[in-house]
């Protein structure tokens, strides 16, 4: 049985590039941010966050700057490109056309 925290394959993208879309910032507080929207329901690992990050970056749908965080550490923050918008309102209506279909699905009465 799935865990709620398990991810539709190809939503990661979507939540970096919306979260990203509100503030540029580290990955740890990408993690965390997500985290708390979703009252704790979605979390990412790091092994799934960073390279989804690196491959978001590759795409330049986001970019990176080395700046000092809040605890004064030196961290990697990422702010959304225009390329990245545009590709976050695809990938926004992808979603709602997958999930309205879905939940017409879930919603059929039963024999």
């Amino acid at each position: 049985m799935s865990k709620p925290s398990d991810l539709v394959q190809g939503t990661l993208d979507l939540l970096l590039l919306k979260i990203l879309a509100l503030e540029p910032l580290n990955g740890f507080a990408v993690s965390q941010r997500l985290k708390q929207i979703s009252c704790d329901v979605l979390q990412v690992s790091d092994g799934s966050l960073y390279p989804a990050l690196h491959k978001l970056e590759q795409e330049g749908w986001i970019t990176a700057e080395w700046k000092l965080s809040e605890n004064n550490r030196r961290a990697k923050f990422y702010s959304l490109t225009r390329l990245g918008r545009r590709q976050l309102e695809k990938e926004a209506g992808n979603w709602n056309r997958l999930s309205s279909a879905i939940s017409h699905v879930v919603k059929l009465k039963e024999a």
